[in-house]
């Protein structure tokens, strides 16, 4: 027997931070959502699912997907195979206790395989891990990037030795001197400023107030804020462009009479996008934004910092308040 009834249910923000999208969308190949689980949750695959759906609800992508779930034993994992059975045939487990000898010389397994090491064991595997690292990867930043996260993980497993002692252990506090780490590293900093930059524009700081709080160059945060905002409005017409249903026709009437009396000037533009998503009622808007703007802040930051922004020229944005306003249309 079945009692026919209806039940609100209330779609929460979700993020989802583990996604790898093939670069090409015309491409065969699945998207993959990464789940790296070290502690017994019951609720994981409750989780996953929900914000695997509701991307697909929101972007629906070309590509079909796959789930991959990182567990370091097999008895960490908690199934649920009451609701989730038939979508496990598209779920890849990995329980790192269980790899055989053809991943042994992965360097990326190895490293997230040292999180499970035993204490003993430990920074043993972590100096030969650094010394693999320092072979086989090029790019200076990837490598000071992969030798900090192999510094923390054995802070946090030798709780009792200083970080200054790990380093000496491990012959970091030379390599952190050399001047190619140190470059690395200053590169590092500047790509933490830059990203703060927008988030900081939003908090209401003035750009004196950004540069002089970053210790950058005015003219430097001026430039990367106009990026940044003219990229906010890029976005937004993608959205309205690709995924219109999330707007009712009164938004649309809402947004047209918003940006009518603007000027034609980027910041402003950007400005009104952010006030009108942040107004009761269009939560799913912002959230979408937000995460189509997150994917692309860091490849603009890329691309700043593989140019001197100080001496980049004032060019005309690539959209305006009349493209928005087609796209509202």
């Amino acid at each position: 027997m079945y009692e026919f009834t209806s039940r609100e249910i209330k779609e929460l923000s979700f993020r989802l931070d583990g996604l790898f999208l093939p670069k090409n969308e015309q491409s065969n190949e699945p998207f993959y959502v990464v789940e790296v689980q070290f502690q017994p949750d019951e609720n994981l695959y409750y989780r996953v699912f929900t914000e695997l759906f509701i991307f697909l609800k929101q972007y629906k992508p070309a590509n079909q997907w796959q789930v991959v779930v990182i567990y370091p034993t097999r008895r960490i994992e908690r199934e649920q195979p009451l609701h989730f059975r038939e979508l496990f045939t598209r779920v890849t487990r990995i329980y790192l206790d269980e790899l055989g000898e053809e991943a042994s010389d992965s360097l990326g397994v190895n490293v997230v395989k040292l999180v499970i090491e035993r204490e003993k064991t430990a920074p043993k595997q972590a100096k030969r891990l650094i010394e693999q690292a320092q072979a086989q990867i090029t790019d200076e930043t990837t490598k000071r990037n992969l030798i900090d996260l192999i510094e923390t993980i054995i802070v946090y497993k030798l709780p009792q030795k200083s970080r200054e002692e790990i380093q000496a252990m491990f012959g970091l506090s030379e390599l952190k001197q050399t001047k190619v780490y140190q470059e690395a590293q200053e590169e590092g900093r500047q790509e933490t400023k830059l990203k703060a930059i927008p988030r900081l524009m939003q908090l209401g700081l003035s750009g004196e107030m950004i540069a002089e709080g970053l210790d950058l160059p005015g003219e430097v945060v001026q430039q990367a804020a106009r990026l940044f905002a003219e990229q906010n409005v890029v976005v937004f017409i993608e959205l309205l462009q690709h995924q219109r249903s999330l707007f009712s026709p009164q938004d649309l009437a809402d947004l047209a009479e918003l940006i009518e009396p603007l000027p034609d000037k980027i910041e402003d533009l950007s400005e009104a996008i952010a006030q009108w998503c942040k107004q009761d009622g269009h939560s799913p808007q912002r959230q979408a934004w937000r995460d189509l703007v997150s994917g692309k802040v860091n490849a603009m930051v890329e691309e700043l910092l593989a140019t001197n922004l100080a001496s980049l020229e004032t060019l005309e944005p690539s959209v305006n308040k009349a493209n928005l306003q087609q796209a509202i249309e």
